[in-house]
């Protein structure tokens, strides 16, 4: 069984630095409920954008893992400002009501750019760049690409590829070692229903380097 820590959550984690992956894997160990039985990851942002693409990306990268939850948003069908209000709606209107992960892009100040920030409760889409979208999100995670402040939309799309898809990639190999923890306790703990075979068979055992 896993313990969900009850305490505030806001923690910020640089993706160079050693150990950032470990680091951030205890942290969605910690706060993110693998075991929900509608647990959905909604990675938000555009392809067309190489700042805004943080979220896409993770969500591509997270499918490419075969990761068994449902992940909303990738390079070929992002979860953008056209189409965020209508995901939002449709999660709400579920029967079961699910537990979110939002994962997003954000602009800070210089001395943040490459901070991951997880943090207890929903982030809100399009703040940088001054869109009005509904929060969303349980838990939300953010990765500071470029400086906010002055011309928003033209540093989002001016932010260097290699810093967004290495965020991204530490992201996605931080949630997937998280999963394969998860299912490490739950076989200790003598657990051995359905899904935890399924997906033990599923995930592999890459490098976290």
């Amino acid at each position: 069984m896993q313990n969900i820590s009850k305490e505030p959550l806001k923690t910020a984690i640089h993706y160079e630095e050693t150990g950032a992956i470990w680091r951030l894997s205890e942290l969605f160990l910690q706060h993110i409920p693998f075991e929900h039985e509608n647990l959905v990851f909604c990675c938000i942002g555009t392809d067309r954008s190489t700042g805004d693409a943080l979220g896409p990306l993770t969500g591509s990268l997270l499918s490419n893992y075969h990761f068994p939850f449902r992940i909303i948003g990738t390079l070929e069908n992002p979860l953008h400002a056209t189409n965020l209000s209508l995901t939002v709606k449709e999660l709400q209107q579920m029967t079961t009501f699910p537990f979110v992960v939002a994962i997003d892009a954000c602009l800070g100040r210089e001395k943040s750019i490459g901070q991951i920030i997880v943090e207890q409760g929903p982030l809100f889409p399009g703040k940088a760049v001054n869109k009005e979208l509904p929060p969303i999100g349980d838990i939300s995670i953010k990765g500071v690409v470029n400086v906010g402040g002055f011309m928003e939309m033209l540093v989002l799309q001016n932010t260097r590829l290699h810093v967004t898809y290495s965020m991204s990639h530490k992201i996605a190999r931080a949630m997937l070692l998280a999963y394969q923890r998860h299912l490490l306790k739950r076989k200790q703990y003598g657990n051995h229903d359905g899904h935890y075979n399924n997906a033990w068979k599923q995930i592999g055992y890459p490098n976290f380097r």
